[in-house]
């Protein structure tokens, strides 16, 4: 049995890189539930995915990936009419520019008549995100039967905005990604991604807007500014854990891969944020999304070293 279940979309990434006056494509793996999922797992949480990937050689890369990394494949479909979705990243001035090869894929063809909820109603906490919902309406449709799901069963829903604005225009999202943080336990929204969606500015009234729609716990990622987290009866600005970065690509989705299994192992919200930000630093050390994910033994070497 799984205690944290994550439902979305996996791509296949080819990172580029220059090599001797060449650019190279390294091949690697995204998707940001999927991270998240991967990212909770190197901390030794009990990690398993909702997903459909295509009957090709991406999907079984996939399946041998998550069994590596012991998420539970199986709640996982194959779907022999569609393929496995795929981005290209490449890097400008230090920045990262992202090219998908989505539409169509297997997990966007996911139905709620399709999902498996015996997984969800099993697991402690659901965790999906605006990509969850963005990439069809019948995965739009699904992701909200899952979270109707987690909430008839005790299952407490983790919602993450990762907003994506090739994929739906800002109006649909901002109906949607409200509707479904509504419904949601915990929210982990970025703080571009909120100022977009809420109008708002500051990163206290983003947080009072979210604890407001109904989560009791908000982590509002805000880069090396560090994280705001909040509850009902605590607000804290947990800074940054200060490293060099290389390659943000999935930073976020570490922070909230690191930040569920400490939760789920028992720490109080302020921890479970230090900890997170901690792991999100350090996968940020390597190029792509799954590859420089620390483990747990990673991130307490390094918060030993920092003293934190």
């Amino acid at each position: 049995m799984s205690d944290l279940v994550c439902l979305g979309e996996p791509l296949l990434e080819f990172s580029a890189v220059a090599r001797d006056g060449e650019t190279v494509y390294l091949q690697g793996y995204g998707g940001d539930t999927s991270n998240c999922a991967i990212a909770a797992a190197r901390q030794g949480a009990r990690v398993g995915y909702v997903t459909a990937v295509g009957d090709d050689a991406f999907g079984r890369e996939f399946l041998d990936l998550w069994q590596r990394e012991e998420v539970s494949v199986d709640a996982i479909t194959v779907d022999p009419q569609a393929p496995t979705g795929l981005y290209f990243i490449t890097y400008k001035d230090g920045l990262h520019e992202f090219s998908y090869r989505r539409a169509g894929s297997a997990a966007s063809r996911m139905r709620p008549e399709t999902l498996p909820l015996d997984a969800i109603r099993k697991a402690r906490i659901l965790h999906v995100s605006g990509i969850s919902q963005a990439i069809s309406d019948s995965a739009c449709d699904a992701v909200f039967t899952a979270i109707a799901t987690a909430r008839e069963s005790g299952t407490q829903v983790s919602y993450d905005t990762n907003l994506r604005l090739k994929l739906w225009p800002v109006a649909r999202a901002r109906a949607i990604i409200h509707a479904a943080m509504a419904e949601a336990d915990i929210a982990l929204p970025g703080l571009e991604d909120a100022q977009q969606l809420t109008g708002l500015d500051a990163p206290d009234a983003i947080v009072d807007f979210y604890l407001k729609l109904g989560p009791k716990v908000v982590a509002l990622t805000m880069g090396a500014a560090g994280t705001l987290v909040a509850t009902a009866d605590l607000r804290e600005t947990v800074p940054a854990h200060k490293v060099d970065p290389l390659d943000a690509t999935a930073a976020g989705d570490t922070f909230d891969g690191a930040f569920l299994a400490r939760l789920l192992a028992g720490d109080g919200v302020v921890d479970a944020v230090r900890y997170a930000n901690t792991a999100a630093a350090l996968s940020t050390q390597g190029y792509g999304a799954v590859a420089p994910m620390p483990t747990k033994d990673a991130v307490q070497k390094a918060l030993a070293e920092a003293g934190e």
